[in-house]
């Protein structure tokens, strides 16, 4: 089952009180390495944007007026999603507000059972400490210098990063047909070699002078 690293910003931070999306990105990976498949879309969230929200992430209504609205794109998010598992930092935030978009629209909902929560497994490996994306970037060493505000599609890619190490999973850079074809070539360089080898023989003539420089060495070290 492939991946998808999943992120979104929204215009506050309360589906009760009508916040809705303004910004999604989804990164498909499988084994964590990414396919060059991504869906990324602006959304027009047909409300103002809290002006907290704006300070995050810098998005204002004006900007995102002329954007598709989520029903617009809901077919196509949800296409790019399917069948596969959903890595999310604090996931029942980001499920919430998709799954209101999509009640809106009378779609099926992401159930839960399909998602992982990376806040969730740092929470359980770092307990009593601050696991955000930065604080994880940090805790790993993983260079988050570009987020200088919340951006969906950034915050997918260091969050990828994020999991691989949560998960103490090193990122794979050679599939198995290509480590197999690399062992392959190793061993036909080792035969290579072996089989190129020149085995040299002495003539007669520097045989016996061999021979007699080792009866006066035995002379000289033992009579």
């Amino acid at each position: 089952m492939n991946e998808i690293i999943l992120d979104t910003e929204t215009t506050g931070l309360s589906v009760e009180q009508g916040d809705r999306i303004i910004e999604i990105a989804c990164i498909e990976t499988k084994d964590l390495i990414p396919t060059k498949n991504v869906f990324y879309k602006l959304i027009n969230p047909e409300r103002e944007v809290s002006e907290d929200a704006f300070k995050i992430h810098g998005y204002s209504y004006d900007k995102l007026k002329k954007e598709k609205k989520f029903k617009d794109i809901a077919n196509d998010l949800l296409e790019f999603i399917k069948g596969k598992k959903l890595i999310i930092h604090n996931a029942p935030f980001d499920v919430s507000f998709i799954n209101n978009e999509l009640k809106k629209i009378n779609e099926n909902v992401i159930e839960m059972k399909n998602v992982v929560d990376t806040l969730e497994i740092a929470r359980g490996k770092f307990p009593g400490v601050s696991n955000s994306l930065d604080s994880l970037c940090k805790r790993f060493n993983i260079d988050n210098s570009k987020r200088t505000k919340h951006n969906a599609l950034l915050d997918c890619e260091l969050l990828r990063e994020v999991y691989i190490n949560l998960v103490d999973q090193k990122e794979p850079t050679l599939s198995l047909v290509e480590n197999e074809e690399a062992k392959y070539n190793v061993k036909k360089s080792i035969s290579k070699k072996q089989n190129s080898s020149i085995i040299l023989k002495p003539s007669e003539k520097e045989y016996s002078s061999h021979k007699e420089f080792l009866k006066k060495e035995l002379k000289k070290n033992y009579f």
